[in-house]
């Protein structure tokens, strides 16, 4: 393992002592699998036991950032990756040159609109003001979830980098306040409703499923993935793997632990 990648990770202990329910797909198939550190991690420990059943042995390597978990993977130093969403993969892939591939949905952070002042969007007067984050992917995505639900209309409703300029329908003439995302719960007062990213929702106390007039669901782009290097995208291990994490038990145990802020999107 490559010191500059895996310095600072934190291997967690590999569950023991599982039965195996059905025969094994592998004799004892060794994975080495990074996630940012926190619910990440807490999923992937759930996985283990459906893992062992499909023969696969997975260590845990946790990291505290976003980029050398990519770095670790496309050198070869573990052989999957669960932390990022395909916009996310997207970019590190263009911008780094890795050949990093998608294989399986895990979970997701739901967007949310929230309001101090309407309990439903259907009160939102015309020229109401609407608060969306000022970077381009995240602002596409709140304009994306309006356009969903119908209060707008975009030229590209799949463009992920949409923008107030690409609106083409506006009936109640909203008039959007592009703000620093980490400043939308703070704006809440001042606007009649705003969109905020599940981080900074819950650093808010928000919950989406509970405080939200508007969510995103398991269909949203930006679900977080199961990520293998593109040779290995059809390796043997793969399908099980997925297949592992995408049980329903851990899809209750998203449920049940986050309430509502992360949900399942298998």
């Amino acid at each position: 393992m490559k010191k500059r990648h895996l310095l600072n990770a934190t291997v967690a202990l590999i569950l023991t002592g599982v039965g195996i329910v059905n025969a094994p797909v592998f004799a004892g198939q060794q994975l080495k699998i990074g996630v940012t550190a926190g619910l990440h991690a807490e999923t992937l420990q759930q996985v283990i036991p459906f893992a062992k059943q499909r023969g696969l042995d997975i260590k845990i390597y946790e990291f505290q950032d976003y980029i050398r978990p990519n770095a670790a993977l496309a050198d070869g130093d573990l052989d999957a990756n669960i932390f990022q969403t395909k916009p996310f993969l997207d970019a590190a892939c263009r911008d780094r040159g890795y050949k990093l591939v998608p294989v399986g949905k895990t979970l997701t952070f739901p967007m949310a609109f929230y309001s101090k002042k309407i309990s439903n969007l259907k009160d939102l007067k015309v020229g109401a003001r609407v608060g969306i984050p000022n970077d381009p992917s995240q602002g596409g995505r709140a304009l994306i979830l309006l356009s969903n639900a119908g209060l707008i209309k975009l030229k590209n409703n799949k463009n992920l980098l949409s923008s107030v300029i690409d609106i083409i329908e506006n009936k109640k003439n909203l008039k959007f306040i592009e703000l620093e995302a980490a400043q939308l719960p703070h704006a809440l007062s001042d606007l009649e409703v705003a969109a905020i990213n599940g981080n900074y929702a819950n650093s808010a106390g928000l919950n989406p499923s509970k405080d939200g007039l508007l969510i995103e669901d398991g269909r949203s782009p930006y679900v977080n993935y199961i990520v293998v290097r593109e040779e290995d995208r059809n390796k043997p291990w793969v399908k099980p793997l997925v297949e592992a994490y995408q049980q329903p038990q851990v899809s209750e145990f998203i449920k049940k632990k986050y309430e509502g802020a992360v949900i399942p999107a298998f």
